[in-house]
């Protein structure tokens, strides 16, 4: 028997793999070492705008009722007008919650971003918070983190997929440090940047996220973002309510999100300069301000009270509509800031409400509005960003609490589902599906868009004639070596197809092989595509009933076969697609 011989490894390579984790690791703590100084740097610019404005930054909940009314009014709109010209001579991406544009520098721009954005941004959404506007600081750091992750991913000459990754090291990063929550950091980044649920993407994300925590804890202390009352099911009937939340919280994020983009369009179709909207906006919120502070900036402080149960039930369902106006204005206008926190205040008053309810009709049995508010936040979070498990955990790193699992878990997955079946795409994808963007399916189903019909169908056609006895369908089938044949009139017009399925049941009768004819036994008004339809389509037509090849007819005349396209020509050229990409990065 002869000794096997072991294969030498090719020098170097396993050293490679060493140091590239290590230099995977190495930069994803220096992002995060960036990523939390930018939150903290951006937290500063907020109270250093407030100050600017108010001369006081505290919350606005504290010093409201000392404000003349020419303030609460002029002063978003003076916001609003200085925010207006930074965009426009600074970068215009700054605009509006962030976080869509980092999705699609992700998937089409392979995760560049330009360096300058993460200044603007900071000081444009910086403005819009400090001066009163509805929006939250979140996706602005999200923005900021990916820009850095991008920047840094740019001096490194990283390749592509190295890159991606390090935009969501910078994203990871400003959450965790946001939230005080390193592991809905992680998930947020996972879940609604990259879609990527690898390994090698996931430990550079928790590095990032846990340095950038680390951060915040330093200089902020290790409290949450929120004042959190205990928690605790006060009885197992509870349960039944939750799905009921999880429902009103669906309902309302849909409501966000129409009245979101409706606001937007409004706001397009007015004949003002762009950078004049920002200011426009800002002055409409200002009479929002006058009647309802409690909508003023991220909210912090109204959702501190709704968790408390310092708010009576009229001024929670009240603040529901409110807060979506409010924010559809800011957002609408040009304004610049996230939407993530406002979600957090719509839950926390749908929540609220909806707990106060409860209290009236099952004393004894449910708990107070302040637990239901905590819920409703992570459920709302859940409607209006599709993504339950970052919701879920998030909610539960703020609280440290076991027990609030399961009602998190049922309110935001039927809070997920009702948005879902309402409205396609989250918050954030309808705004690339308005520019023409679609990344509801991860970028598989993005080559496979891509890709037409044109490019790959077959022009040899199998034809036959309605009238063509069966005999010699058969004998056509057997000659050509094909699997069906397109039946087609004297005009040359589509009629159906008749493949070997479709006769063999008349196979069995030898004398009606001259009596049948082949639009007899043909399948009628096949289903078809054109040239310029894409694979994507194609591939959803064929599973529709189960078939493995359409006829490619014209687009002026959908009876005028020119081709034939297979189940498998489609797999060959995604797959020969998805190789060049691989290749390329």
């Amino acid at each position: 028997m002869e000794e096997e011989v072991p294969r030498e490894k090719p020098p170097g390579k396993g050293r490679w793999r060493l140091n590239r984790h290590v230099y995977l690791s190495v930069v994803a703590v220096l992002i995060g070492i960036l990523g939390g100084y930018g939150a903290i740097l951006f937290r500063f610019v907020i109270k250093a705008a407030q100050y600017g404005f108010y001369r006081n930054t505290r919350d606005i909940l504290t010093f409201a009722d000392t404000l003349p009314a020419y303030l609460k009014i002029g002063l978003p709109a003076l916001g609003g007008l200085i925010v207006g010209l930074l965009v426009r001579f600074g970068a215009r991406e700054a605009r509006g919650p962030g976080v869509s544009d980092v999705m699609e520098a992700v998937a089409i721009r392979a995760g560049r971003m330009r360096p300058r954005l993460a200044l603007v941004k900071i000081l444009a959404s910086g403005i819009t918070i400090g001066s009163g506007g509805s929006a939250g600081r979140e996706g602005p750091i999200v923005q900021i983190g990916s820009s850095i992750g991008s920047t840094v991913a740019h001096i490194m000459r990283a390749p592509v997929m190295q890159r991606r990754t390090f935009v969501g090291c910078g994203a990871a990063a400003g959450i965790a440090a946001t939230f005080n929550a390193p592991i809905a950091g992680v998930l947020f980044a996972v879940e609604v940047i990259l879609g990527d649920f690898g390994l090698a993407t996931f430990s550079p994300l928790v590095l990032s996220s846990v340095t950038a925590t680390t951060i915040s804890r330093h200089y902020f202390g290790d409290f949450p973002a929120f004042v959190i009352p205990g928690y605790s099911l006060v009885s197992l009937w509870e349960l039944c309510f939750y799905p009921l939340l999880g429902m009103a919280a669906g309902l309302a994020a849909v409501l966000f999100i129409a009245a979101l983009y409706k606001t937007e369009d409004v706001f397009a179709a007015l004949p003002v300069p762009e950078c004049f909207k920002p200011a426009l906006g800002g002055l409409l919120l200002g009479f929002l301000i006058l009647q309802w502070p409690h909508v003023f900036g991220v909210g912090y402080g109204a959702i501190n009270m709704s968790l408390k149960n310092q708010m009576p039930a009229l001024l929670l369902l009240s603040l529901v509509f409110i807060k979506i106006l409010a924010t559809s204005i800011t957002i609408g206008s040009g304004g610049a800031g996230g939407i993530f926190a406002p979600s957090l205040f719509i839950g926390a008053m749908t929540g609220g409400f909806f707990g106060w309810c409860l209290g009236v009709l099952f004393p004894g049995v449910a708990a107070g509005p302040g637990a239901y508010a905590l819920v409703g936040m992570g459920a709302l979070v859940a409607g209006t960003t599709h993504a339950p498990i970052t919701a879920i955990i998030t909610i539960f790193e703020l609280t440290a609490t076991y027990e609030i699992i399961v009602p998190l878990m049922i309110s935001c997955i039927i809070s997920t589902l009702v948005a879902t079946s309402l409205k396609r795409g989250s918050i954030y994808t309808i705004r690339l599906a308005r520019k023409g963007v679609e990344l509801f399916h991860g970028w598989e189903q993005r080559v496979l868009r891509d890709l037409k019909i044109r490019d790959i169908m077959d022009k040899n056609l199998a034809t036959i004639g309605e009238g063509t006895r069966l005999s010699e369908v058969i004998r056509r089938l057997k000659i050509l070596d094909v699997s069906c044949l397109h039946v087609v009139d004297e005009k040359g017009a589509l009629k159906g197809i008749i493949s070997f399925r479709d006769i063999r049941p008349a196979l069995q009768e030898e004398d009606l092989e001259e009596l049948v004819v082949a639009m007899d036994l043909a399948t009628p008004n096949p289903l078809r595509v054109t040239p310029s339809d894409s694979l994507l389509t194609a591939l959803e037509r064929m599973s529709e009933k189960g078939i493995s090849r359409l006829p490619v007819v014209a687009e002026d005349d959908l009876a005028k076969v020119l081709g034939t396209v297979s189940q498998k020509d489609v797999m060959r050229a995604y797959n020969e697609a998805v190789l060049k990409r691989r290749e390329r990065e």
